[in-house]
């Protein structure tokens, strides 16, 4: 087998632990009394985990799973948050309401760990 091969394995189990982290992700965001609005929203500026709803706040959610508690804390930076924020808009102008707060969270995942929510962890700096 070759180093392409291999590439090639990690990135289908990457993207098969992913989706699990999404799935287990909006279980515990219900659990929270937040409704999923939609899963994986892509756009032409970025790409949104979940999009959530309760009361009157909008919430775009990027998911991280890491296979070690202590790999969460740099799993998410600057450059991934970005991406949620430029997609953040359409989003918004989806899904929000008159009234709404928009805010964009993280939940960091790994096994065996209770779920580490980052409430409002983007905040542009124009």
């Amino acid at each position: 087998m070759g180093a392409g091969e291999r590439r090639g394995e990690r990135r289908a189990r990457a993207e098969r632990e992913g989706r699990r982290a999404e799935l287990l992700a909006a279980w515990y965001m219900r659990l929270q009394g937040w409704s999923v609005l939609e899963k994986r929203m892509k756009t032409a500026r970025g790409e949104i985990d979940l999009v959530l709803r309760r009361g009157h706040t909008l919430c775009l959610l990027e998911v991280k799973w890491r296979a070690q508690e202590q790999d969460r804390d740099t799993a998410i930076d600057g450059w991934r948050l970005r991406r949620v924020a430029d997609a953040a808009p359409l989003a918004a102008a989806r899904h929000a309401r008159p009234g709404d707060s928009v805010r964009i969270d993280v939940l960091l995942l790994s096994p065996g760990c209770w779920p580490r929510h980052l409430v409002n962890a983007w905040m542009p700096c124009d």
